[in-house]
């Protein structure tokens, strides 16, 4: 008999249709948990949902509303959260956001990169806390080592990722504060920019 050490547990990971948060989802299911992907390509998500054999929710990660609705569904539907990964990210290469060097690049892209990466990632702890701090749970956050190090080609993108390692931190210590079961991960994915 195989040990499935996240048997039943449920499981939210945003960006889920492809690349990392796909493969991180395809790892949970192989552990007994029920994962439910996000994304805000609904066709796409579906047809990966329905590949791995879990469930889809569309999830704009910037809209603080998108956040209370399915935090509030996958709580009404299983009974609770366990564990968040909070993948969804851009670089801001393939939106067609023009430069992303900090002499050339818009306000209006850095706060589109931000508002995705820095800002998405502050609304699931938010609310993955108000779901988990009673029973307990995980948020894990994926950052880059792009946070550390800077890319002169993508100011946006390294500061927003900076903006996740630090927020982690200071999640970590209002939930160690709180006395709240809810652990901390950070996910540095050091092979990506």
């Amino acid at each position: 008999m195989i040990n499935k050490s996240f048997d039943g547990k449920i499981v939210l990971i945003t960006g889920g249709m492809q690349g990392i948060g796909k493969a991180t989802a395809f790892a949970f299911i192989q552990e007994g948990a029920h994962v439910i992907i996000s994304d805000i390509d609904s066709a796409g998500g579906n047809q990966t949902a329905q590949e791995l054999g879990c469930s889809y929710l569309n999830l704009d990660v910037q809209k603080e509303k998108d956040w209370q609705t399915s935090i509030a569904t996958i709580v009404k539907d299983f009974g609770r959260l366990d564990i968040l990964i909070n993948n969804a990210g851009i670089t801001g290469l393939c939106s067609n956001l023009g430069p992303q060097d900090p002499e050339h690049s818009s306000l209006e892209n850095w706060k589109h990169i931000h508002a995705i990466n820095a800002e998405g990632v502050f609304l699931g702890c938010k609310y993955a806390i108000k779901a988990m701090k009673k029973h307990g749970g995980s948020i894990v956050n994926v950052a880059s080592r792009s946070g550390i190090v800077g890319v002169p080609g993508l100011a946006a993108y390294a500061s927003s990722k900076a903006s996740v390692r630090n927020h982690t931190k200071s999640v970590a210590l209002y939930c160690c504060e709180q006395n709240y079961p809810i652990p901390y991960t950070l996910y540095p994915i050091p092979y990506t920019l």
